[in-house]
């Protein structure tokens, strides 16, 4: 793998030196300053951290849906769910009632535990005992949320009740503290995609210092950003599940900042330049690119706040402040390390380069200059063999269904899926995932008369296994019934049954009894959830999409330029999103079929539509290096030339991309293993297929017109020096 650049001159100081000039000359000058402050800031907020603790909040809540409107009403009428529960799940071939004296005990034992509030026995609920008497549950009412649940004390009842276990006797534990525990054991995906970016690295630079340096950079910055995330879970909603995006982003990200500056560092020291000329030459040209690709993903993940969603809100700020602190650590940190080491990189490389000319191998990139030679004598036939395998690749993405994973997606070794397998087998599969209709009024009579009315109404009601009997909320006002469906919350039957109660069903009622009727529970708040984000979804798209193509106008002076960028990036988001359904939603390769998160998709076009135009932005200037310093203006050599001088590093980059994004299918969260898989497919097409075949076919097609721009546009829209002159 190489990194080649054509100029066979040392590059002349710039005339002008502007503001990457000044930073990267300052940075590399006070090297010890430079590092001293970004070690006092990552060690300072760290600290702080550390003593303060976190406050993450899953906030899923949806102003103006069904499920909401429930929520409210119930805490309205004094019903509101203070906090989560715990199943422990008993079975025995013998019956349960066998086994009564060895479980009471138990049950005891686990009530006195920290954070439990009561225990319900199945022994003294009939309906906790399924019909064949083998299975049972006891439910355990926890003090806090789930998510504020210590893992410490969850794993102390699962080790209570499951001491019990033997002689023909299962048990199992269900609910969202034990899912939590489970997914609490993480870590494994991000050292895996360290080591690997590591060996890449290594390979490349032949260095272990070289090669740990772009990691050094976004661990600095990553591990500040987080740190300052941890502080403002305090003071905003910011979902638990973000600090590992965080990292997945921020650690691609940085590396690949990092890798693109020192991959022109060390061209300029292999042609002779001495170290501090090196740093600033390197900054003034790739420094640039970094910058503005660093701007179009920021701006990307900020138009996820034009949803209106409070989790995705934070997680977009999040990791918009995770990308500008690799962004600001590649501007600053780096040229301070490459003080601190560029005598011994001017060292190394030069004897790389030299025992590679002694060898005979060229070092210019001649590969990627007849790639692209290849492609523009069949640009047509390389533009339709592209579109025919991403269009393939994309189509699955229009039958995506959207929704939140519960313990049926769990390994099926895990406790919490056990328990959720036992339950649906005693109790059947609609168990798991009842739905709460939610009433209030009824004319003369009582609200939990209204709400017994909904027992008879869904009698024979195709989809519905059984109904609870009404429960009155405390001041009376309100009552619910739990219903429960014959197919599992994730069925698209159950999803059609949710629409049948709320437009055909209890329609009927309120027509009767005057009563209102709201179907709400964690099920139906899943389907609002879907659905809400997909009606929001076109705004969004046209906010980012919108906003990246005046950018890349301001950038190249270009309009086919930035609407050839806007399309293939969505190609690839296309193709991400129709892998992702074919892995995760109809099971292939092995994983448990079932919904795509409802987060997922959203955050995956933002993020993916940024991270593709850093690679559009790191291949276009070059071309546009070469066109604008020819003589001739010859665009099929600014392209050929362009590919040359950057598709090792793109290759390179999106290497290192691609196996950290991978390695985060290792994880246990099945949202953090879709956005791995996802990003990963859309690193591999944008950077292979598309930048290293697409562009050069298209930029042919184009020919000078690609750097067309109307006079007026030209006018209003401000220049953006990309790369010197």
């Amino acid at each position: 793998m190489t990194i080649t650049d054509d100029r066979e001159e040392t590059a002349e100081p710039p005339v002008q030196k502007g503001v990457f000039v000044r930073v990267g000359g300052f940075a590399h000058r006070r090297k010890w300053i430079a590092l001293a402050l970004w070690v006092a800031v990552l060690a300072g907020v760290w600290g702080i951290a550390t003593a303060v603790g976190d406050s993450y909040k899953n906030d899923t809540s949806l102003p103006g849906t069904e499920a909401q409107a429930a929520a409210d009403l119930l805490k309205e009428h004094g019903a509101e769910r203070a906090a989560d529960t715990i199943d422990i799940v008993l079975h025995d071939r013998g019956g349960v009632d066998g086994v009564r004296e060895r479980v009471d005990p138990m049950l005891a034992e686990v009530a006195e535990l920290p954070n439990v509030g009561d225990v319900q026995s199945l022994y003294d609920n009939p309906t906790a005992i399924a019909e064949d008497g083998t299975i049972g549950y006891a439910t355990v009412r926890l003090e806090v949320a789930s998510d504020d649940m210590p893992l410490e004390d969850t794993e102390r009842i699962v080790d209570a009740a499951q001491e019990i276990e033997g002689q023909g006797l299962q048990v199992e534990l269900g609910g969202d503290a034990v899912r939590l525990l489970a997914e609490g054991e993480t870590g494994t995906g991000e050292m895996v995609g360290l080591v690997a970016a590591l060996v890449i690295l290594v390979l490349m630079f032949g260095t272990f210092i070289a090669a740990g340096l772009p990691i050094v950079i976004a661990l600095f910055a990553v591990g500040s950003t987080v740190g300052v995330i941890v502080l403002a879970s305090h003071l905003f909603t910011i979902a638990s599940w973000t600090p590992p995006i965080m990292f997945l982003v921020g650690l691609g990200v940085g590396i690949d900042y990092a890798l693109l500056i020192f991959a022109r560092y060390r061209a300029e020291l292999v042609r002779g330049a001495e170290p501090e000329r090196a740093t600033v030459t390197a900054m003034d040209a790739a420094g640039r690119s970094v910058f503005f690709a660093g701007c179009t993903v920021i701006l990307a993940l900020l138009g996820l706040t034009a949803l209106g969603l409070g989790s995705i809100q934070g997680m977009a700020l999040s990791v918009a402040l995770t990308v500008l602190m690799t962004m600001l650590a590649a501007l600053t940190l780096l040229p301070a390390l490459l003080g601190i080491f560029g005598n011994r990189f001017a060292r190394q490389f030069t004897k790389r380069a030299e025992k590679r000319r002694a060898k005979g191998k060229s070092a210019d990139g001649e590969g990627w200059r007849k790639l692209a030679a290849a492609v523009q004598k069949r640009p047509l036939a390389a533009l339709l063999g592209a579109a025919i395998l991403l269009g393939a690749l994309a189509f699955p993405a229009l039958g995506i269904r959207l929704g939140f994973n519960d313990a049926g997606n769990d390994p099926d070794d895990s406790t919490s899926r056990q328990a959720y397998d036992l339950l649906s087998d005693g109790f059947g599969p609609g168990f798991n995932g009842p739905l709460l209709v939610v009433t209030e009024g009824g004319g003369g009579s009582s609200a939990e008369d209204a709400a017994a009315a909904v027992s008879s109404a869904l009698r024979g009601t195709e989809g519905v296994a059984a109904t609870a009997p009404a429960t009155a909320t405390p001041d009376g006002e309100a009552a619910t019934v739990l219903v429960f469906p014959t197919t599992s919350p994730q069925d698209e039957e159950t999803t059609e049954l949710v629409g049948t109660l709320r437009d055909d069903v209890l329609p009927g009622l309120t027509e009767d009894n005057g009563a209102e009727y709201l179907v709400g529970g964690a099920t139906a708040a899943s389907e609002d959830y879907a659905g809400k984000l997909g009606d929001r979804m076109p705004l969004f798209m046209i906010i980012v999409v919108g906003l990246s193509i005046v950018l890349l106008m301001a950038v190249f002076r270009s309009v086919l330029i930035p609407l050839k960028a806007a399309f293939l990036n969505l190609l690839s988001i296309g193709a991400a999103l129709g892998a992702m359904k074919l892995v995760f939603q109809d099971g292939a390769l092995g994983f448990e079929g079932g919904p795509i998160e409802a987060y997922v998709p959203v955050m995956i076009f933002a993020i993916v539509f940024g991270l593709s135009m850093d690679y559009e932005i790191f291949l276009i200037s070059r071309m546009h290096e070469e066109w604008v310093n020819s003589e001739d203006r010859d665009p099929s050599r600014a392209v050929r030339e362009g590919l040359a001088h950057t598709g090792s590093v793109i290759t390179a980059a999106g290497s290192i991309m691609i196996v950290i994004f991978a390695a985060f299918v290792l994880s246990p969260t099945r949202l953090l293993q879709q956005a791995g898989f996802a990003f990963a497919v859309a690193i591999f097409v944008d950077a292979v297929i598309i930048r290293c075949m697409v562009v050069p076919a298209a930029m042919e097609l184009m020919g000078k017109r690609a750097w067309w721009m109307p006079a007026p546009l030209a006018r209003i829209l401000p220049k953006v020096e990309l790369e010197k002159h």
